[in-house]
């Protein structure tokens, strides 16, 4: 049984849904195929700007977002460093981006991947729920297809000019793009986390921030989802996972215990009683890029593609701008504007680039925690760096998101990182410093700047229909967006 389509994407978290939408947004045919049936539990609940205020509103989602119900998030609240005292930072990182959006949102990925997936299904796509695929298919060197089994179990085949795999990180078609999957070691840690059916809040207006607390151990991160649900998980190193493998629950509590910052808030609180909240979950939870992102017919997107440390709450950022990004291009080549290598490379080089600024920002982040009698804090410096990975993330990045020119310069790069650290690391003393600094330091130091730097430009796009620092007078030949932000033009 075969169907044709323009675009088959596999996967329907907010990557596919964010993929397929702009696809079908432009008229062309997509099937969304997902191996489960929503709403599902997904890890991961704190968003970030750039995806409330940039993405949903291009992909015309942002309303029906903003009236979910989920708690706003003005920003983070920090125990973090050398200063003992929790210190917070704020969204407001532009005044072209007037209040409401220097504002976030706490989702529970169920209800907030549900709404990106209906949202597609309103604008055309064919989502196949219950319908995983089995592999992808080739003729010679291009892909041009999946096979699938249904939900009633029968195989299906379906045809496509192009494939995006959008199924997560146990993905087993990225392999077929080629490259390898690198792992790093500076992030390799584990993750234990579960709720608490409430818990006390931060005081206002930093009520609905995420909480995160440096520790012995590693860190905790504090996510208040509802006023009766809370996330709460430990990052720590593999060592531990002997004892979380053998009593995830105790262990995870051992952990809360341990971080009196936390423990406070949890006092006397329940556990959550909920499904699917009831359960202590483990995750290795290693950062890894792919060394190919795309192929004749076929790209990576979200954790298929890439996974770096949570900290910052990054996940969902990366995963639907880079399916923004190949959305773009497979646009582009649909219609004949941009042909497709071209749109591909600049897909991946702009992918590469933003994995690239959270990757700089989250070295320098971990160095300025000064536990350094802990192990896992220790192995957390810039001077532990293998040579091996700072090489492989110099050819990653092409120089470009590190600041340094020379793509093979790896000592400048740990010269890079360790200035970067300091630099947060004064900016942070300066925010707390008993006279209210008028501007927020965090503001100036260049780690910061590149981080939010695009995040700034796809909301000023899905606002002002474009970065509002975009050159007057771009190189000629240079790939630019549409107004719209779903394809590239020349």
């Amino acid at each position: 049984m075969t169907s044709d389509y323009d675009l088959i994407v596999v996967g329907g978290g907010p990557a596919g849904s964010t993929a397929a939408t702009a696809v079908a947004l432009r008229g062309h045919r997509v099937l969304l195929l997902e191996r489960e049936t929503f709403p599902r539990y997904q890890i991961g609940e704190s968003l970030l700007p750039a995806t409330v205020h940039g993405l949903c509103r291009i992909l015309g989602v942002a309303d029906e977002v903003a009236e979910a119900g989920f708690t706003l998030k003005r920003g983070g609240t920090l125990r973090w460093g050398r200063t003992p005292e929790p210190w917070q930072f704020s969204f407001a990182m532009t005044p072209r981006l007037p209040e409401p959006t220097a504002t976030a949102f706490q989702v529970e990925r169920s209800r907030f991947d549900e709404i990106l997936l209906r949202n597609a299904e309103r604008v055309g796509v064919e989502v196949r729920e219950g319908s995983p695929v089995r592999r992808v298919l080739t003729e010679g060197e291009r892909v041009h297809g999946v096979e699938y089994t249904d939900r009633d179990g029968t195989p299906r085949t379906a045809h496509a000019r192009y494939v995006i795999d959008a199924s997560g990180n146990t993905s087993r078609l990225h392999g077929k793009v080629g490259g390898a999957r690198v792992y790093s070691d500076f992030f390799r840690n584990l993750a234990v986390f579960g709720y608490y059916a409430g818990g006390r809040r931060l005081p206002e207006p930093n009520s609905g921030n995420i909480f995160c607390a440096a520790f012995d151990a590693g860190w905790l991160w504090y996510i208040p989802l509802r006023d009766d649900l809370t996330s709460v998980g430990a990052v720590i190193s593999p060592e531990h996972y002997p004892a979380v493998q053998q009593d995830p629950r105790a262990a995870w509590q051992d952990m809360i215990k341990a971080c009196p910052e936390v423990a406070r808030l949890l006092t006397d609180v329940p556990v959550a009683t909920e499904q699917p909240y009831d359960r202590v979950r483990v995750r290795k939870d290693y950062s890894y890029w792919k060394t190919s992102l795309w192929t004749p017919g076929m790209a990576l997107v979200g954790d298929a593609a890439c996974f770096v440390d949570p900290v910052l709450s990054s996940g969902v950022h990366l995963a639907t701008y880079g399916a923004l990004l190949a959305a773009r291009a497979v646009n582009s080549a649909l219609d004949g504007s941009v042909p497709e290598d071209r749109g591909f490379a600049e897909f991946e080089a702009r992918y590469r680039r933003e994995y690239g600024a959270f990757y700089d920002f989250l070295i320098a982040f971990y160095d300025m925690e000064r536990n350094e009698d802990s192990y896992f804090w220790a192995a957390k410096k810039v001077t532990e760096v293998d040579i091996d990975e700072v090489a492989a993330f110099a050819e990653l990045a092409g120089g470009v998101a590190s600041g340094d020119e020379a793509v093979g310069a790896t000592g400048r790069l740990g010269t890079y990182w360790s200035a970067a650290a300091a630099e947060l690391d004064a900016a942070v003393d300066h925010l707390t410093a008993p006279d209210e600094p008028r501007t927020n330091p965090l503001l100036t130091t260049e780690v910061v700047t590149n981080t939010f730097r695009t995040g700034n430009a796809l909301q000023e796009q899905a606002l002002y229909g474009g970065p509002l620092d975009a050159p007057t007078a771009p190189a000629p030949g240079a790939l630019t967006v549409t107004e719209d932000g779903l394809s590239w033009v020349v």
